[in-house]
């Protein structure tokens, strides 16, 4: 048996395959303490959350040196596989980066989960922490995965655990359906992966990646493996139309899972699709651009415009993922055009907007699913319409919230508007494109980015609106109670992370810039360190941003508000309820509701929805008015999609209720034909 090598001498690859060895371990602690609640919640999970953030770490110091310089990919054979197909791994720059994503964004989840799981969830504690922890090492494996072997095994693998996770109040009839709708779009996806590395493998029976990275696939087969990973991928990231799974998962799931799902699941079917169409295929052809940013474009309208008619918690921050992930279709888009046509400065800006993206959401997006857990717990309510006034009695959620909610509209100086500003001057200083088509298109696609940042940051508004301001819409939210510290903390964390996200972006774009030199050869790095804290990815005679300085702003112009206010009417103020215009008698029902805020928008775009109204009549003792808005691609594809599977599945069971005599003459026709084939 080898030797292990000195401490001082193991790489990267190393330790994080320790890491990976940790959860695992961890998970299995959990089984053996099945039911101790209080050692699963109090240890296994904080220790779950070490090994996050020293995941993160390890990540931080593979993507760049000591000195700031890109270290070399890593590579590492695991016999653990078949016989003749091992593990292949390995660890460059873009797997760095979203493994420092995922152990920066489990960590504060994990700390999370320690205050969050009670018994009676359904599934006992220590299954839920195994099954949590398996879901953290399969997302890691399928990062580090270097052939479709190993991907695949870690992809089923990512999907199964999250599966049951997903299932733990696997009781509730709704709970199952969900499940069993993800796990089914999960296996469609899977197929178009697997066949998509079929195709790449150019039919050389050899599928490690370094081998798919050596052929030179021509336009017709490139493009079918590029289509059909963007199937499979897209299926995982909920893009339009195969987004019907993540609005009736997540609220199924423990709002833990719900957030490491949208806030780094999502994330590896991003990390997916460029590893396919940046790394492993060499031919870069603009409609593969413009099909990603076609998609992306019409499932982010979809997923802001879906979220802003809800009226659950859980659903409204599903369809907000949603609009997320087209987002970043868009960015991958955008990138893959300018790739095209050897555009490597702008490939370089667009594909740092989509990467800071995905750092920023998954921060602020993990961020509000867990607030909603703390207020479905403090308050045993997910519907929008039972609750309010909420930041009296739990001030930290709240302001805590708040930081996830201005991130996700996308409002200075937090994260969520650095990644939308990079991305629109992306489209903004875009030069002259060789298509006519495209360079008169680049703007309106901008336009309607900007519409979506717009109506994003209305869907915060109600969101946070109607939750935590103006008075409670029940009685028993007089009795809600705070988070508590484990759930404090993890929050805490993803808040800051945010906060971060916003204030340094020139040091974040620079740890990215090994990134986008690995993919496209270009980078921003350089060019914004020049320009100090001011940020300007295409120069300080265009365009520039300096968080510090806005922030600084915001901070004096409050004070200055609030000071004028003190000094000119002091002793003059009087208090009133909120929301009432200063009328002393206002009451919860003179508020806005969920279904007010989202009233103008099924108006403006009707033709999205399928609308039920249950209207009241004059002679109604107690008159009751209710919308139900439904998906119309449940209805015009999944539904007659069922219908079908359902028409065959009757077909082939008549088949079961023949005679023997039937069933030996199709054995005897099989053979027939079988033998006739043979002769020929």
């Amino acid at each position: 048996m080898a030797s292990l090598p000195p401490v001082t001498q193991w790489l990267q690859l190393d330790w994080m395959l320790v890491i990976v060895a940790g959860w695992l371990l961890v998970g299995v602690a959990g089984v053996l303490a099945l039911r101790r609640l209080a050692l699963v919640s109090r240890l296994l999970f904080p220790l779950g959350g070490l090994l996050s953030l020293a995941l993160a770490v390890v990540a931080l110091n593979a993507l760049t040196g000591p000195s700031g310089t890109t270290q070399a990919a890593q590579w590492a054979v695991l016999p653990i596989g078949l016989p003749s197909l091992p593990f292949h791994l390995r660890l460059d720059s873009l797997a760095a980066y979203f493994l420092l994503v995922i152990g920066a964004t489990s960590a504060g989840i994990s700390v999370f989960a320690a205050g969050y799981f009670r018994k009676g969830e359904g599934t006992p504690p220590g299954l839920l922490c195994l099954e949590y922890h398996v879901f953290l090492a399969s997302m890691v494996g399928v990062v580090l995965a270097d052939d479709a072997y190993a991907f695949m095994v870690m992809w089923e693998t990512m999907a199964l655990s999250s599966f049951f996770l997903v299932t733990a109040n696997h009781r509730i009839p709704e709970v199952r359906s969900a499940g069993y709708l993800y796990i089914t779009m999960a296996r469609i996806g899977a197929i178009a992966i697997l066949l998509c590395f079929g195709v790449l493998q150019a039919n050389t029976g050899d599928y490690t990646f370094a081998n798919m990275r050596a052929q030179s696939l021509g336009p017709f087969w490139a493009s079918a493996g590029f289509l059909l990973a963007v199937f499979g991928f897209g299926a995982k990231a909920g893009i339009l139309p195969l987004h019907v799974w993540l609005p009736e998962a997540h609220p199924a799931a423990p709002s833990p899972v719900s957030a490491l799902m949208s806030g780094v699941m999502l994330n590896t079917a991003i990390y997916g699709v460029l590893r396919v169409s940046l790394d492993l295929l060499h031919l870069r052809l603009w409609w593969w651009g413009g099909l990603l940013l076609a998609l992306g474009l019409a499932t982010a309208l979809f997923g802001v415009v879906f979220a802003a008619v809800q009226t659950d918690m859980k659903r409204l921050l599903a369809y907000s993922s949603i609009e997320n992930m087209g987002l970043l279709f868009v960015g991958m888009g955008l990138t893959l055009i300018f790739a095209g046509y050897q555009m490597l400065p702008m490939a370089a800006l667009s594909l740092t907007a989509t990467l800071y993206h995905v750092a920023s959401h998954a921060c602020f997006k993990s961020l509000l699913f867990l607030g909603t857990g703390s207020v479905l717990h403090a308050t045993s309510e997910r519907n929008l319409g039972k609750l309010g006034g909420l930041i009296r009695t739990m001030p930290w959620v709240g302001w805590l919230m708040l930081l996830g909610v201005l991130a996700s509209a996308g409002l200075p100086p937090l994260g969520g508007f650095v990644a939308e500003w990079l991305l629109l001057q992306s489209f903004l200083f875009t030069p002259g494109l060789p298509v006519p088509l495209l360079t008169m298109l680049i703007p309106v696609v901008a336009a309607v980015i900007a519409l979506v940042a717009a109506l994003a940051g209305y869907v915060m508004v109600k969101f946070f609106g109607v939750i935590f301001l103006g008075q409670p819409r029940e009685e028993k939210l007089a009795q809600a109670h705070d988070a508590g510290r484990w759930e404090r903390g993890g929050m805490v964390w993803l808040a800051l992370g945010c906060v971060v996200l916003g204030l340094l972006p020139v040091q974040f774009i620079q740890v990215i810039d090994p990134v986008t030199q690995q993919l496209v050869q270009a980078g921003l790095g350089a060019r914004v360190a020049g320009s100090g804290w001011l940020l300007a990815p295409n120069g300080l005679d265009q365009a520039s941003y300096g968080p510090v300085i806005f922030l600084l702003g915001i901070l004096g112009c409050f004070g200055l508000a609030y000071g004028l206010v003190r000094w000119l009417y002091h002793g003059r103020s009087r208090r009133a309820l909120p929301w009432a215009c200063g009328f002393a008698g206002g009451t919860a029902r003179m508020q806005d509701t969920a279904e007010g805020f989202g009233q103008p928008i099924r108006q403006i775009f009707e033709p999205f929805f399928v609308m039920r109204r249950e209207l009241p009549t004059p002679f109604d003792a107690q008159p009751r008015y209710h919308v139900t808005v439904e998906d119309r691609f449940w209805r015009w594809l999944y539904v007659p999609a069922m219908d079908l599977a359902n028409y065959l599945a009757r077909l082939l069971g008549r088949m079961q209720q023949g005679r023997i005599s039937v069933y030996l003459l199709y054995s005897f026709l099989t053979l027939a034909a079988t033998l006739l084939a043979v002769m020929r």
